[in-house]
């Protein structure tokens, strides 16, 4: 496979980018995540962090009341970022040793710009 006929991640990525404010409560995160039909959300916080539809089951699974819970006890922070041009072997990589599912894209200005899942490189590299 040359150069030329490799995958890059803005081809792939969602956007827009889908955000929660960091005052969200694990139900209002779970419905956003159910109306946009996606598993992860970036949480408005400096850094910015993440919520996936993992941490939302996690709630439940434990017990507690999802609309009692603000994301902030759920949600990764610091989450590591990809530049919109980098190739999805390098993202699979990246998602493999981190054992993570969801990568926030940025752009050159390290401005968020959209989200790459491992199901949007599995797609795109089974082509």
């Amino acid at each position: 496979m040359g150069s030329n006929s490799r995958t890059r991640v803005d081809e792939v990525m969602s956007t827009p980018l889908e955000t929660v404010p960091k005052d969200a409560t694990v139900q209002e995160v779970a419905q956003r995540m159910r109306e946009q039909e996606i598993n992860g959300l970036v949480v408005r916080t400096h850094p910015p962090s993440i919520v996936t539809s993992s941490d939302v089951v996690a709630v439940a699974a434990d017990g507690h009341s999802a609309d009692e819970v603000p994301v902030t006890e759920v949600m990764t922070e610091s989450v590591e970022t990809v530049p919109r041009d980098i190739y999805l072997e390098e993202v699979a990589a990246m998602l493999t040793t981190f054992g993570i599912k969801h990568l926030p894209v940025v752009n050159n200005d390290d401005e968020y710009v959209g989200m790459v899942s491992s199901t949007d490189v599995t797609a795109a590299l089974s082509r």
